[in-house]
């Protein structure tokens, strides 16, 4: 008598691979997005894991509707509704959410790595309420950055008390980018006397980020011989403008508003004697985990995950300030940057993105072997 399930597969009703492979992910992974980004997160991971063997691919509506994939992995799914037009957002959000229901009906395992609870910039607060509510009813399983962030999915998200989820960091960025340069060739290169104190913000300015108060707080130090700089290209041309205004042509402010090179990242932050992130939401930073990744001492808002990261990285190396920003805090923690004595490298070993790729791999196998939530 014929094998019922090898009728099934050869009617196309599901991949061969999924009804008669003993490996768990031979179907693949499908991330959103996985390699077609800016963001080296995910790019290193993802290519840990496709040494480790997995196949992955970038999220697109067809190869969604091909072979179900073994594990469709998002990050950052509200960008799907984050265009200026309502109706746009309602067409795009809707499809995502389709999508990833048939997927999930096709046996494929959803997963959501908690970036952020909510996007920093929020065109449509009542969409993005439907969409949220909708978006984690589908999930089987999430990842979170770190256990505070954890806790906070959960109780932003009561579902997810009853989804699977993993504690998996984000890795340093040690290796990721050139790292050759010391601190006197830094400033050598930017024209940076070698004794100022040096202020860094390195990153897309965007309203969350609060660079024009970094800016303000930064002006009413009296010290004239202290610097900031400020490097990265605005979202849009009204972050430029507050960033302008705010340093009103003071020469001890020194802007860089475009995207710099890889290349380029080390010599801004070798330069820096601290690198400060005056956020006013955060709940993970890569942006601190590169500072550290250069060994930069970094000051940023106790707040989300960052005291987490001062505990794991050191409180020698992470300075951490309650409430807003002030200059009396800039001060202060300039002082901590220079004169503390540290070791010349920041402890970033447990943060390796073989482990990284690894926990992540053995967490799609976890929600492969489980039922469906």
């Amino acid at each position: 008598m014929a094998d019922p399930s090898k009728a099934r597969v050869a009617a196309g009703e599901w991949p061969a691979h999924q009804a008669e492979s003993a490996d768990p992910l031979a179907a693949g992974v499908v991330a959103w997005p996985a390699f077609r980004t800016d963001s080296p997160y995910n790019k290193l991971l993802y290519g840990e894991l496709t040494n480790l063997g997995v196949a992955v691919e970038d999220f697109s509506a067809r190869r969604l509707l091909g072979p179900a994939p073994a594990v469709l992995h998002l990050h950052w799914p509200e960008t799907a509704i984050q265009v200026p037009r309502s109706s746009t957002a309602l067409l795009r959000g809707l499809a995502l959410l389709v999508l990833v229901w048939l997927a999930r009906l096709r046996g494929s395992r959803i997963v959501w790595t908690v970036h952020n609870l909510h996007p920093h910039e929020r065109p449509h607060p009542r969409l993005e309420r439907w969409f949220w509510s909708r978006f984690v009813s589908l999930l089987d399983g999430y990842i979170a950055l770190s256990p505070g962030g954890a806790e906070a999915a959960k109780a932003e998200f009561p579902v997810l008390r009853r989804r699977t989820g993993f504690i998996i960091p984000i890795g340093h960025y040690r290796g990721s980018y050139p790292g050759s340069m010391e601190r006197e060739e830094a400033r050598t290169r930017l024209g940076l006397p070698a004794t100022a104190p040096v202020y860094g913000f390195l990153g897309r300015i965007r309203p969350y980020k609060n660079v024009p108060h970094l800016i303000r707080m930064f002006r009413s130090i009296a010290d004239p011989e202290a610097l900031l700089l400020v490097v990265g290209q605005p979202d849009t041309e009204e972050s430029r403008r507050a960033v302008l205004d705010a340093a009103g042509g003071d020469p001890r402010v020194r802007l860089t508003l475009e995207h710099v090179s890889d290349d380029a990242v080390q010599t801004y932050l070798r330069a820096s004697d601290l690198v400060v992130l005056p956020f006013t939401e955060i709940l993970n930073s890569s942006s601190a985990i590169l500072a550290l990744s250069f060994d930069r001492p970094a000051l940023v808002p106790h707040t989300g995950a960052m005291g987490e990261l001062q505990a794991t990285a050191g409180a020698d190396w992470v300075r951490t300030y309650p409430g807003s920003l002030g200059t009396p805090e800039l001060e202060a923690s300039m002082s901590w940057a220079r004169t503390l004595r540290r070791g010349r490298c920041a402890t970033l070993d447990h943060l390796g993105w073989d482990e990284i790729a690894r926990r992540t791999h053995d967490a799609y196998r976890q929600l492969r072997r489980a039922r469906p939530a």
